[in-house]
């Protein structure tokens, strides 16, 4: 049967691989530095890693959605603001 039906590119490649690095990574640091106490950000919520984890790459989902819908498909600048919203999320979420 084979995969041909599917849209593989190099751009859901990457994707994929970045999902499994950011686990890989994740899981590694919290090996090497366990910190599993929940933080509570300026939501008012109590997050640990793995949750700001899965804020961000829903959020970054979001704002790609939102691009895609606005202004149309290069997605560079919102893949820029992605990256800023994770960052923020890590920092005071």
């Amino acid at each position: 049967m084979g995969l041909s039906w599917m849209a593989w590119t190099w751009q859901t490649a990457m994707f994929f691989a970045f999902i499994l690095a950011a686990l890989t990574a994740m899981t590694l640091w919290e090996w090497r530095v366990p910190g599993g106490a929940p933080r509570r950000g300026i939501l008012g919520l109590d997050t640990t890693r793995g949750d700001r984890l899965f804020i961000s790459l829903l959020g970054s989902a979001y704002i790609h959605l939102a691009w895609l819908a606005l202004f149309g498909p290069p997605l560079l600048t919102a893949t820029i603001v992605s990256v800023i919203f994770a960052v923020a999320v890590f920092r005071w979420v």
